[in-house]
């Protein structure tokens, strides 16, 4: 024997205790797996979102370009819809443009308002936008649209995230 002996109430409370913080292990690993395990997930090998506009049909007048992709949110994944405004510019290249008005985030419309044409419109507050994005001054929105990257890929456009437009 030893000779520290162990009375009943340390052996109770020594018992209770490893009882209790293995019973809360068991309670707190699942809710720490379900924060983490998001986290841990691996991401998609492309940042890029195809599209069903053929670059070959792309012209010099905007068109609305609408393109679907999943969005995570924690566990859980839906599919969103996205728009980009898509022409080619003097040059030939293609310019791809949000439609998120920078004042409150409305959506614009090209050439939707007969005493501005050839713009971009915002309904909500009456902003302006010209064809390349840039916001006309004296009206609401306080910068230019953000633009797409691309790439064309067998053909078809592909669209990055929008970043805001460089040199504004």
């Amino acid at each position: 024997m030893s000779k520290n002996k162990v009375s009943r109430r340390q052996f109770l409370s020594y018992t209770l205790t490893g009882v209790g913080g293995f019973m809360a292990a068991g309670m707190l690993m699942p809710m720490v797996r379900f924060a983490v395990d998001p986290v841990l997930q691996p991401k998609a090998s492309s940042d890029f979102i195809p599209t069903q506009q053929k670059v070959a049909d792309i012209t010099d007048v905007p068109t609305r370009v609408d393109f679907k992709f999943e969005q995570q949110d924690a566990w859980y994944t839906s599919e969103e819809t996205g728009t980009a405004w898509v022409y080619k510019d003097d040059k030939g290249e293609i310019v791809a443009l949000s439609p998120v008005c920078k004042h409150l985030g409305c959506v614009v419309d090209w050439n939707s308002d007969k005493a501005n044409q050839n713009h971009f419109y915002c309904p909500c507050h009456g902003g302006l936008y010209t064809k390349d994005g840039t916001n006309v001054p004296g009206t609401p929105p306080f910068a230019p649209l953000d633009v797409y990257p691309y790439i064309e890929k067998d053909g078809y456009l592909h669209l990055g995230k929008a970043e805001p437009k460089k040199g504004a």
